[in-house]
């Protein structure tokens, strides 16, 4: 049975915790003592006595202000398949929280109020679910009930919305008209909505096809040079890491990235036995032909689809941090392990969220700002474009005095 990752988006109070609660009720997929807690607890029940989006907003604060802070993650089954819900914040200021989730999931549910119709976060998230990749996108339509379940507002939205995933380049997008309260469309059709022909949203879920488009070539990135230099092991020398995209086979010839050593797999072990082989996700332990410098941050890959190996990158990113970004500031670029001190050489332009063009980046750069920058390293980076390889395509920044994540990075 496969698995369905996928993550909730919309501004605060459309609706996303009540949401994931109703697909978790009316699946079944609440124990008995759960559902005491839920009862327990809930304030603004609904018809079924309890208050769902309690379900999913676990932080104390959350509870209390009713409303989303960290991101959920909720696991729930079908008979068809498995699901990992991710639960994202609507808050502006908790965009980098939004993108954080978006960023291990197959697909996007993208919630909107119908009586506000298509906002500014409606924006902001369909921009990061472009900019992420993430190839198929759901809109549901929520609290239809509160419009009278009204074709005529259902369909006006879902016009204005196909214009947003036309400029972004979404071209596949369902649309369902959903009252999560009610639960409408969410597990089974509704008869409230007698005009509208399509698939529940769960039956969309359970059926939609993720097109896994294999990343190009072989990465695998140091983590740690085991030298025990004990009796037993005197000459042992591996290199752990994981196998980031691709596969790698004992007897490849390997580049080690960005020196350019040229080197043999003598023995790959995973979980201290030696394997023939070792594939995309798993930790394994690499050992060398040649005694040569490997360092922590050092990417190996096989001798077809080389990646790029620069100092100067282009890269859009999403600005998270309360200090503006500015030209010629320093920072941390982090790429899974690798470490590097960078500097912003150029801010090339931003993006506008409202009109979704591009526009001069006058001055500083402010929080949850979506830019396109040129960086460069000190040290040459070892890099995909985040289209061909989302693994090595990505990296975030770090203040180099609070060491707080800054920006999260799309190298182009």
């Amino acid at each position: 049975m496969d698995i369905l990752r996928f993550i909730t988006a919309g501004s605060v109070d459309d609706g996303k915790s009540t949401l994931i609660g109703r697909l978790l009720y009316d699946s079944k997929s609440i124990l008995q003592d759960q559902l005491e807690v839920l009862e327990k607890h809930s304030k603004n029940k609904n018809e079924d006595g309890v208050d769902l989006a309690l379900l999913t907003d676990g932080l104390r604060a959350e509870r209390e202000q009713g409303i989303t802070i960290d991101v959920a993650y909720r696991y729930f089954s079908t008979a068809k398949r498995k699901f990992i819900i991710a639960d994202a914040p609507g808050h502006v200021q908790y965009t980098r929280n939004m993108i954080t989730g978006a960023s291990n999931s197959d697909l996007m549910v993208i919630l909107i109020d119908a009586r506000k119709g298509v906002i500014e976060q409606t924006r902001r998230h369909s921009i990061i679910a472009s900019l992420l990749q993430l190839k198929k996108v759901a809109v549901a339509i929520n609290k239809m009930d509160m419009v009278d379940y009204s074709e005529e507002v259902f369909e006006n939205i879902k016009s204005e919305y196909a214009k947003i995933a036309e400029n972004l380049g979404l071209n596949d997008v369902s649309y369902f008209p959903i009252s999560a309260l009610k639960g409408d469309n969410i597990v089974s059709t509704s008869s409230r909505t007698e005009w509208y022909e399509g698939n529940s949203l769960l039956e969309y879920l359970e059926e939609v096809t993720i097109n896994e488009e294999k990343n190009n070539g072989s990465r695998f990135q140091v983590q740690y040079v085991i030298r025990p230099q004990t009796e037993e092991l005197h000459d042992y020398r591996g290199y752990a890491g994981q196998i980031l995209s691709g596969k790698f086979t004992k007897g490849d010839k390997i580049h080690i990235l960005p020196a350019d050593l040229t080197t043999e797999i003598t023995k790959i072990e995973i979980n201290g036995t030696e394997k023939e082989e070792a594939f995309e996700g798993q930790p394994a332990v690499i050992h060398l032909a040649h005694d040569v410098d490997v360092s922590r941050g050092d990417i190996f890959v096989t001798e077809e689809h080389v990646p790029t190996v620069e100092k100067d990158l282009e890269i859009l990113l999403c600005w998270l941090d309360q200090k503006p970004l500015q030209q010629g500031n320093k920072y941390l670029l982090q790429q899974n392990s690798r470490l590097v001190k960078a500097v912003v050489k150029e801010i090339d332009y931003k993006i506008n969220v409202n009109t979704l063009i591009r526009e001069q980046a006058d001055g500083e750069i402010k929080l949850n700002e979506i830019v396109k920058v040129t960086l460069r390293t000190a040290q040459p980076l070892v890099y995909d474009s985040f289209t061909h390889n989302k693994t090595t395509g990505s990296a975030i920044l770090v203040d180099e005095t609070s060491n707080s994540t800054v920006a999260a990075c799309i190298i182009q």
